[in-house]
């Protein structure tokens, strides 16, 4: 039962998410339906990672890679929308979704990085982690990769259990 409480943090996040994106996008209505707090949870923790030193186009291609590998058909075409905005090629979009690597070298091995810590669950070698240093990724990025792929299951996940529709916006 919800509580008025809840209807006004979820009005408050709402209203958070039509200010950053232009439309509440229907991830969010999902979360704000069901928990305010986990709408709240995600948006800021999206916003915070934003600031982090991985670039928006690095971000966005790690983004792909997680929900292409946990299989979220909303995520995908969420963030391959974006993606495209923050000017990764179409080809390069449709590799990473395919689960295959892009040419850029720096998000091959952004991506790389990535597939390893998911297949792993966390359990990097020294190897691992020396083979990541010689391609110029430092501990704190492969950290951020760890936070996005936080965050990404958090929406991956609710996709998952509440098939939710993809927003014409993102088709």
């Amino acid at each position: 039962m919800e509580t008025i409480t809840q209807t006004a943090q979820a009005q408050q996040v709402l209203d958070k998410v039509k200010e950053t994106y232009g439309f509440v996008p229907n991830l969010f209505t999902e979360f704000a339906d069901h928990s305010p707090a986990v709408a709240d949870v995600y948006l800021t923790a999206m916003k915070l990672i934003g600031e982090a030193s991985l670039s928006p186009k690095e971000q966005q291609a790690v983004i792909l890679a997680i929900s292409s590998y946990n299989d979220c058909a909303y995520c995908k075409a969420a963030h391959g929308t974006v993606a495209g905005m923050v000017g990764i090629p179409k080809e390069e979009i449709e590799a990473i979704t395919a689960g295959d690597l892009p040419s850029d070298s720096r998000l091959r091995s952004l991506i790389t990085v990535a597939r390893r810590i998911l297949e792993k669950r966390g359990w990097l070698s020294a190897d691992d982690l020396a083979e990541f240093e010689a391609q110029d990724i430092d501990r704190g990025q492969i950290y951020e990769i760890v936070a996005l792929i936080g965050i990404k299951t958090i929406s991956n996940f609710v996709n998952h259990i509440a098939d939710t529709e993809i927003d014409p916006q993102f088709r």
